[in-house]
Parts: structure tokens; C-alpha cells; sequence
């Protein structure tokens, strides 16, 4: 298809070609592409992070709450700033992607949603904005606010101080117990369920590096990135995507509504993602009377900001819902009330303006040093890897990081009437974990704990190292690596987690016949193993032991399993613990004692192979479950191979009574010897059911073929 300024052809597998007569016509057509292939995908989102769940879709309380927590974080506001904040030459691409949505939308307003009554209005700079809020939030930057609500949570059920301490070691200054006691808390979290089975993207880990040309064989360097989201939906969060415009391109994985390719490549560089889980959320401890909160400063009472909410609803009346915020945050509770609530901010909810300029400046980048300082500005919390045709590799974290007073953290709570105990400031781009051809020849990211390479510290919780660690011994121990190489580390399903463990159970093991199969066990978990799901069922049965038994509650280490993330994002925490010779979470038991009973339970049912447990069925994110099987908008079951901490990551579990997964959403590897993206991705281009594109690409996904892409120019 050929319009004004750009051009829209497509390869072989459906992906989208766009050529520019200029960069606003490339971005325009990208906005094109987009509004046709994921249009439905995009208005959803933004249905979503507008809190219309209700005016549009559906008038359920449930709905009324999830439209409840997306206005409580407001990323639909303080727009006015970050608009006036954007270089000119940035809202001008920015505008041009947005004329080209609404371009496509012309042409291809999603018939699901007129089914509803809605049709697609305008696309606007604001809403791209609002986009990138939610999709650095969501699961993501919204698991450390989860963790700081486990901690006042377990205060408040008298989980003693030493506890405490040796589950949040170095965390916890600044800690008054009596203070989290005397919280009113609210549950502002919405149903996990509910949130993900619409349109959001529920991202958490991932696995990239990068090689020098030292160590492959083709003497170039080699960047490897497989990100892992919720891949049990339909369509896939990523739209593969080729840009070109004078003779330069980029193509790689591009995500609905935002522009530019966010993991992939141009001529001279490319970059992959995993989250970092930086810590730039922060709750605070507020005291409240009549509207008002208290500052020591001038020993005076100030009023709330006062933000009125109205949602509409589908037949029903609307309802108003009032938000009370001041310079710290937003205020869960009632200010009316003499008690003590929490008052939370996430750093980068007011920002944009930066993100948005890395990444543009990344299209003209032509070096690793430029693209870390391109990407370094984005105000979500990423760590990049580079590469580029120069043989240069590198490392930079991203993140509006807060600089918190000495022997902080940002874990605890702290009194927000002290102003000591507000925020100082934030890190710069220079001062956060980056590295630059590190001598060991290759880096690697598995959302592990990376401060060593930054002047600031901005992780607290991060989660394990184990896929880190094996990454780091395989290309350690690699020379003359190739593409394939890479393709099969992103199916290695070796644990070194359970490697660990092992080494305390393998010599408590009965001679049973569950006992010998485990004992053989290779720690791998692949899909025929019986070993993988005996150690699963015995490691499940340490955390009810150790935790439950030792001072959680065993339901509320059951509901921690079965009902929330904290287990699947923060389990080196606990690991550390259960591993450890003697902890106080052993209630006077030793750790012989407390593994002896994990391992009956554990081996106390027959085994089963590991596929037994994890089948999946990708749901469509608006129909998923609702329209009979025979109509094809669902898809499945498919075998997720890998657990937590394997480099195919394959986590299954239930969030309050709805699958959901982890597992490589889109792998993709690139030699700097060739012009080629060597992809597969859980999904297809489009999210037309009908479509030939609709599930086009996934059986390279299951059987681990990567199909080529490369430029037309």
C-alpha cells in the first residue's frame, strides 16, 4: 500500500515494511501498521489506563474497582508538563505516529469493540504518554509497592523484628514498628484476574546479553534478548516491525501505541530489554485529621489536593470517587479520620518527556556509547544491552531512581512528617549500573541484582540469580559462539535453584520409588520430567514448612502461593533462608528437620511428568473463554517447558482463579556479521482473528525455529 510520505508492504511472515519519504512519514506509517494489525490491542489499553472499564465495556464492580486503581495513579494527568517539556522536533515524529493511527483507524475500526458501542476517537500524543506509564508500572515497577505492603502486612501480624531482619536484610532502617501497626491500610490492588485478562501487558521477567566479537565465531558481536510476559493471551504485547527511511532501518519488536522499535536493531546498533526492578516506588506514613495532613517543619496542618473523579458506567449511575494527594503521593484513606494512612508515589508517573526523546534518538544512534546514552534517559526502570557494528558491547540501566536519606532504602515506610525523610533528589544517568566493554567479554541481564556496576544502588528486591548465573557459565565456558548458540540457550531448561536445594535433599532422599527418581534427577525441566515435578511439589512444601510453620500462617503463605506474585518475583529472599544452616523462620527445629518433612510431603503423591501440570490455552483478550471453542479466538493447550529459574523461564500459575504465565514472549538474536533478526514470537502479527497473521508464528515459538528478518532496503 502506498500513501502521501510512506509506503506498507509486507515479508513473507507478515510483518510489517515501512518506508518513509522522511521520518515523519516512517512514524506515521508505524502508526499506520499498528492501528491495523493491533488496533483493537491499542484502544483496550487505553480503555483501560483512562479507568473506562465501566463507561465502555462493562459495568460490573469489579470493573468499577479496576477503574478505580487506574485513576488513583492519574498517568492520564500532569500532561500539560510533559508535552511543553518535548523538544519540538520530538512532538513533531510523535504527532506524525499519531496521525498515522488515526489514519488506520479510518480504515480499521475494530469491529470487537463497536460490538460494544465503542468506537475509536482520536489517538493523541497524551495517549502514547499514558501508555508508557502503564506498561512500565503494571507488574513491574507495581511489585515493589506489592513488597512494601507485604512488610507493613507482616508487622501487623507480629512477625517478630528478627524475622524481619533476616528476610529484608539491610533494608529495614528507619523501622517503627508501633508506626505500621497503627496504619489503616486499604486494599487499592486490584484483582490480578480481572486486570490481565484484559489488555494490559503483564510483564516480569526476562533474560538478555550480549558477546563480544572475541568470542563468536564470526569475530562480531552477538546480542540475544527473550522477554518474559504473560504469553497465555492473544494477541502477543510485541508487534514485530521493519522501519526504513533514507537508506537507514530499524526493525525488531515494537509494542502497540508507543513508537519506535523498543528491542532489535538499525545498521550500526542493537539493544535488548529486561526489567530491572529499581526501586522508585515509595509509601509514607501520614498524619490525618479533618481533610488535613501534619508537617513538623512549622508544626502545621495543610490541606489535601482535593481530585474529583467521575465514572461513568454502562446503565448504571456514575459514580464519583475523590482522591486526596499532596506533594508525596496520593493518600489511600480517609483524611477525615484521626489516624495514620499511607500516602504512595511512583517516581516517574508525572514524566515522559525524556523517555519519549530516547526513543527517538535512538534511530540516528550509531554507537554503543550513544544508544546507552539515548536509552539512559528513559524514566522507567530497564536494563539495555548493546552492541554495535564496531564490536563494541555494553551495559546501561534506566530509571527516575529517588536519592533517599542514608541508611534508607525505600522499603519501610517512613513518618512524611519529617522532611528528612522525603525524597533528596534523583540519580543521574552516569551514577546508575552501566558498563562499557567489560573485560569479561559478554553481559548479561535476568532482572538479577546489578548494583555492583553503578555509583547508586537502586535495586532492592531483585529477583534470584540463578538464570543469570547460568547464562554467565555458558557463555563463559563458550568460544566461537554462534546464532545457534544463542538460540539454544534460550531453551535451556537447566536449574541452578534446584541444583542448590538438591544438595541438602539428594542425601535426605527415602530409597522409594519417588526418592530414585529424584535422586536421578538432572535439575532439568523439561516437559517429560517426573524429577522436575517432584522437586516442585517438595520445594512448595520447605515454603509452607519454613514460613508457614515458622511465623507467616500457613494460609497465608498458601494465598501468598496460589493468589499473588510475591513467591514468583522475590523468591531468592526466601531461598536464602530455607538454604541457610539455622534461620529463626526454623521454629527451634534444625534444617534437617524442617527438609525431612517437606520431602514426605513433597514425595508423598506418585509422580507425574512436569507437562502433566503445565498446560496453557492463550485466551483472547476480549473474547477469551466467552465464544465457543470452534470459533478459533482461543488457542491451545500448549506446554510451557522451564520453571522460575531456568533461561526458559515457565512459570504457570493461578491469580485468583485465572492462569496466568512467565515465559518467553518473543526470543530474537542478531549476529553483526549479517543484516538479520533471527525471531520467533508466542502469537502473530495481527489481532484480527481472522487473519492468516492472527497465529502465524507460533509453531516456530513451540518448536524452536527462528524465522529470518531483514531489511528491504
Amino acid at each position: 500500500m502506498v500513501f502521501k510520505d510512506f509506503k506498507l508492504s509486507r515479508d513473507k511472515n507478515g510483518i510489517p515494511h515501512i518506508d518513509g519519504e522522511n521520518l515523519a512519514g516512517m512514524y506515521r506509517g508505524q502508526g499506520y501498521a499498528h492501528a491495523q494489525d493491533r488496533g483493537m490491542q491499542i484502544l483496550l489499553m487505553r480503555i483501560l489506563g483512562r479507568g473506562q472499564l465501566s463507561e465502555f465495556l462493562d459495568a460490573s464492580d469489579e470493573s468499577l474497582a479496576i477503574d478505580i486503581f487506574f485513576r488513583r495513579m492519574n498517568w492520564g494527568g500532569h500532561m500539560d508538563g510533559v508535552i511543553a517539556a518535548a523538544q519540538p522536533g520530538t512532538m513533531a515524529l510523535l504527532n506524525a505516529y499519531c496521525d498515522g493511527i488515526n489514519l488506520g483507524f479510518k480504515k480499521y475500526d475494530p469491529w470487537e469493540l463497536k460490538l460494544a458501542g465503542y468506537r475509536a476517537t482520536p489517538w493523541l500524543a497524551e495517549d502514547v504518554i499514558l501508555i508508557a506509564r502503564m506498561v512500565g508500572y503494571l507488574t513491574l515497577a507495581q511489585s515493589q509497592a506489592e513488597i512494601e505492603r507485604l512488610l507493613i502486612e507482616m508487622v501487623q501480624a507480629d512477625v517478630s523484628l528478627e524475622k524481619l531482619e533476616e528476610l529484608f536484610p539491610d533494608l529495614l532502617g528507619g523501622l517503627d514498628i508501633a508506626l505500621l501497626k497503627s496504619l489503616k491500610l486499604e486494599d487499592r490492588i486490584v484483582s490480578n484476574p480481572l486486570l490481565w485478562g484484559l489488555a494490559a501487558p503483564r510483564a516480569m521477567a526476562s533474560n538478555n546479553w550480549v558477546v563480544s566479537g572475541s568470542k563468536t565465531a564470526s569475530g562480531q558481536a552477538i546480542l540475544a534478548n527473550d522477554p518474559h510476559l504473560e504469553v497465555n493471551r492473544l494477541p502477543n504485547v510485541w508487534c514485530e516491525m521493519v522501519l526504513q527511511c533514507d537508506e537507514r532501518w530499524m526493525m525488531g519488536g515494537t509494542m502497540p501505541g508507543l513508537p519506535g522499535v523498543l528491542v532489535g536493531r538499525s545498521p550500526d546498533l542493537a539493544w535488548g530489554a529486561t526489567y530491572a526492578f529499581v526501586d522508585s516506588v515509595d509509601s509514607w506514613v501520614e498524619k490525618c485529621a479533618d481533610g488535613k495532613y501534619f508537617r513538623a517543619d512549622d508544626d502545621g496542618w495543610h490541606d489535601f489536593k482535593k481530585r474529583e473523579e467521575v465514572i461513568h458506567r454502562k446503565k448504571k449511575p456514575p459514580v464519583t470517587h475523590v482522591f486526596y494527594e499532596n506533594a508525596l503521593g496520593t493518600l489511600e484513606g480517609d483524611p477525615f479520620t484521626e489516624e495514620h494512612c499511607l500516602v504512595t508515589c511512583w517516581a516517574p508517573a508525572d514524566t515522559g518527556a525524556a523517555s519519549l526523546e530516547g526513543l527517538f534518538e535512538l534511530w540516528q544512534a550509531g554507537s554503543v556509547e550513544q544508544g546507552m546514552a539515548s536509552y539512559g534517559k528513559i524514566e522507567t526502570g530497564w536494563n539495555y544491552v548493546f552492541a554495535d557494528a564496531a564490536g563494541n558491547i555494553g551495559f546501561q540501566m534506566s530509571g527516575k531512581v529517588p536519592i533517599r536519606r542514608q541508611g534508607i532504602s525505600g522499603l519501610v515506610p517512613l513518618p512524611a512528617w519529617k522532611s528528612e525523610n522525603h525524597w533528596q533528589g534523583f540519580h543521574g544517568v552516569e551514577e546508575m549500573p552501566r558498563a562499557f566493554n567489560p573485560p569479561q567479554g559478554y553481559f548479561c541481564t535476568a532482572n538479577n541484582d546489578l548494583n555492583q556496576w553503578g555509583v547508586a544502588s537502586p535495586i532492592n528486591m531483585p529477583m534470584g540469580a540463578y538464570r543469570a548465573e547460568r547464562i554467565a557459565a555458558r557463555l563463559e565456558e563458550g568460544a566461537d559462539l554462534t546464532v545457534e548458540d544463542m538460540g539454544a540457550m534460550h531453551f535451556d531448561v537447566y536449574s541452578r535453584q534446584a541444583e542448590a536445594f538438591m544438595e541438602h535433599i539428594s542425601p535426605l532422599l527415602p530409597d522409594s520409588a519417588n526418592g530414585r527418581i529424584l535422586q536421578a534427577w538432572d535439575c532439568r525441566y523439561d516437559a517429560d520430567s517426573e524429577g522436575a515435578y517432584l522437586f516442585e511439589a517438595i520445594y512448595r512444601a520447605l515454603l509452607l514448612e519454613v514460613f508457614g510453620v515458622g511465623g507467616m500462617g500457613e494460609q497465608a503463605v498458601e494465598f501468598l502461593l496460589d493468589e499473588a506474585g510475591v513467591f514468583i518475583d522475590f523468591y531468592a529472599n526466601f531461598d536464602r533462608l530455607m538454604l541457610s544452616s539455622d534461620s529463626n523462620w526454623f521454629a527451634d527445629r534444625d534444617r534437617g528437620e524442617v527438609f525431612e518433612k517437606a520431602i514426605a510431603a513433597g514425595l508423598s503423591k506418585p509422580a507425574r511428568a512436569w507437562k502433566d501440570g503445565q498446560k496453557f490455552t492463550m485466551r483472547h483478550i476480549l473474547f477469551g473463554g466467552k465464544l465457543p471453542g470452534f470459533l478459533g479466538f482461543d488457542k491451545g493447550p500448549f506446554t510451557a517447558i522451564g520453571g522460575r529459574a531456568t533461561i526458559h523461564q515457565g512459570q504457570l500459575y493461578q491469580s485468583g482463579g485465572r492462569q496466568t504465565s512467565f515465559s518467553p514472549s518473543y526470543r530474537w538474536i542478531t549476529d553483526f556479521s549479517e543484516s538479520i533478526l533471527h525471531t520467533n514470537l508466542a502469537g502473530g502479527p495481527s489481532d484480527r482473528r481472522f487473519s492468516r497473521w492472527y497465529f502465524s508464528d507460533m509453531k516456530n515459538w513451540l518448536a524452536g525455529k527462528y524465522k529470518q528478518i531483514r531489511p528491504t532496503l
